[in-house]
Parts: C-alpha cells; sequence; structure tokens
C-alpha cells in the first residue's frame, strides 16, 4: 500500500522498483490485468507514446474519451488533459502520473480574474481553448482546440462579440484570418511556443533552405508569418504525411516529431531550438514530468486519481461537449 497522504504532497509516487523489472512489460501486463486504458499527448516521450493505446492531441484525446468503456484511465499528459476526460467520464477513475504535470498556458488565466473580465462585456460569447484549468471552462460558453478553432469561431454570427481565452498568440491569429475585430483576447501564451524567435529560424532556414517551415499557431505572430503551413498538432503530423517536401523545420514541440518519423521515416524534420538556449529541441517541462516509472507506479496502485466536483463537472461538460460537436 501507498501513503497517499504522502503521494499527494509530493505530487506522484516515488516508490523504489527492482532494477531488473520490465517496465514496457509490466505496464502491459497490468493493463491487461487492470482493463485499464492509457491515453497520451503528442507532445509525451517516445516510450510513452509508444505504450500507449491512443495518441492524439487535445481533441482527439477528448473525442477518444467519450468512447472508452474502460473505468481506469492513465492519462499521459499534463492536469488539463486529466480534467477534461474526468468531466466527459465522471464515473471512470482517471489517474495522472504526477499531479504537478501542469500547464503555464492554463496557469495563465486564473479564476477569479476572468470571470471579473468577462463580467465586464456581459453580451460577449466567451470561448476558451481547452488548454485551461476546470473552473475556468465553467465560465465557458463553449470551448475549442487549435484543430477546430476556426470551426468554432466561425460557427458564431459575426456580429456577435467574443472573448476568446487564453492564448493571445493563437486568439490574435485567427482573429486577423477570419476577420473577427469583435474578438477581445486574454494576454495567456504557451511557454514552449513563445520560445521561439524569429531570429533563430532565420538562422535555421540558411542552414537549410529547402526545408518547409511549419508552425503551430501558439507561436508569435513573427515565426508565423515565416511559416508555409500553420496547423494543430495533429495538422502538422498530415501535413508532412501528406506534402511532397521532404525536409521540415518543426516550430512546436518536440514529441510531435517522433509520431513525423515513425509516418515518414523517410523524410527528415529538425526542431526549432528556443530563443534562450543551445539546446536543440523545445521541450514542454509539464509533458515530461511524465516517466515510464511514474506510470507504471500509477497504474500499479491506480493513483493520483483526478478529482472534481459534480458541480464543476456539470458546468463545465455542455462546453466541452459543444467543442467535440464541432469537428
Amino acid at each position: 500500500m501507498i501513503n497517499k497522504e504522502s503521494v499527494d504532497k509530493l505530487g506522484y509516487i516515488n516508490e523504489p522498483i527492482d532494477s531488473g523489472i520490465n517496465l514496457v512489460n509490466e505496464i502491459n501486463r497490468l493493463k491487461v490485468e487492470k482493463n485499464a486504458v492509457i491515453l497520451a499527448h503528442y507532445y509525451q516521450s517516445p516510450e510513452i507514446q509508444d505504450i500507449a493505446d491512443f495518441v492524439g492531441d487535445s481533441l482527439a484525446l477528448a473525442v477518444k474519451a467519450t468512447t472508452l468503456k474502460s473505468k481506469l484511465i492513465i492519462f499521459a499528459g499534463v492536469k488539463f488533459m486529466g480534467e477534461t476526460t474526468k468531466i466527459l467520464l465522471p464515473d471512470a477513475k482517471i489517474v495522472l502520473p504526477d499531479m504537478n504535470a501542469g500547464c503555464s498556458l492554463a496557469d495563465s488565466c486564473n479564476y477569479n480574474d476572468f470571470k471579473s473580465f468577462k463580467e465586464k462585456y456581459p453580451d460577449h460569447i466567451v470561448i476558451t481553448y481547452v488548454n485551461t484549468n476546470a473552473d475556468i471552462k465553467t465560465l465557458s460558453d463553449i470551448c475549442c482546440t487549435s484543430s477546430n478553432a476556426e470551426k468554432v469561431i466561425e460557427s458564431i454570427p459575426k456580429e456577435k462579440p467574443i472573448i476568446f481565452a487564453p492564448d493571445r498568440n493563437l486568439g490574435n491569429y485567427l482573429k486577423n484570418k477570419l476577420k473577427r475585430e469583435n474578438m477581445l483576447i486574454w494576454d495567456g501564451f504557451c511557454h514552449v511556443h513563445q520560445r521561439f524567435s524569429l531570429e533563430r529560424l532565420i538562422e535555421l532556414k540558411k542552414k537549410n533552405p529547402n526545408a518547409k517551415i511549419i508552425a503551430h499557431p501558439e507561436c508569435q505572430k513573427t515565426v508565423l508569418i515565416m511559416a508555409d503551413y500553420i496547423g494543430s498538432t495533429s495538422q502538422l503530423i498530415d501535413f508532412t504525411i501528406n506534402d511532397s517536401s521532404t525536409s521540415y523545420l518543426v516550430a512546436t514541440e518536440y514529441g510531435v516529431i517522433h509520431q513525423m518519423k515513425k509516418h515518414s521515416p523517410e523524410k527528415d524534420f529538425i526542431p526549432v531550438p528556443p530563443d534562450d538556449s543551445t539546446c536543440a529541441c523545445n521541450d514542454c517541462i509539464y509533458m515530461k514530468m511524465i516517466t515510464l516509472k511514474k506510470l507504471y507506479l500509477s497504474l500499479k496502485y491506480e493513483y493520483p486519481v483526478v478529482e472534481l466536483s459534480p458541480d464543476v463537472i456539470t458546468k463545465a461538460k455542455l462546453p466541452i461537449e459543444r467543442m467535440i460537436a464541432i469537428r
């Protein structure tokens, strides 16, 4: 047995394991034994992606969650994703291997601040990116992901003013592209995509003149202007599969390159580095908190568990379901 109070304080199970144990084999065995499902985001480490039952972006993972029959789901991602799954499957046990796996973007939108902001504009439709904590979703009319954000906004009559939160880069990109001047944008950002700089991208393009630049819309405008293609995580993967080019400069979280290489092993994928590091890649520090050891221990003990109040689940479910309906 584990000391749950100690685990809650630390955020994850820190139990020693036999050095001879094969974590992949044990995880696969426990999945069958417990009838558990492992969901993983594209930004997870390759070994986590490879052991998951389903890998996807935020929209795909939310859609997949609605189809699951298992009552035990291990979510290899960040906390808001586990919360979204709990909202959609309130009767299931949603286990997050490390409760410290938060999100800089979600944390940039505080509940009390956003509630006060919303109250100033009572006639506005509130669209929130799925990268928000559950309490923010309770203040939302509809959620979106980068995959369907354009469709969500276009589903709102043009004369209806919109509050878009929390990502300022995605929000301003959509505002300009869709010519929605009546959109108010919350001032939040993702620490991964904010760190890409035009200067580093130009340097890399000079070294790789034939490579196409592909970028996530959470990147800053100066980076997006350089891009040959802008899209969500899954859209970027699909683009590299179907595009005729053989070399790409990838301006998004490094983990996605694992899937790109799996689908197109003959192509070259060059990560765009962050502006404040000599590292060749740009990792989400929160996504990479999930390790095989933490995954194994959380599956073994079915803990730590994502908990939400019935009231939050009820209020947050409708905007998420509206998001899923627009694909």
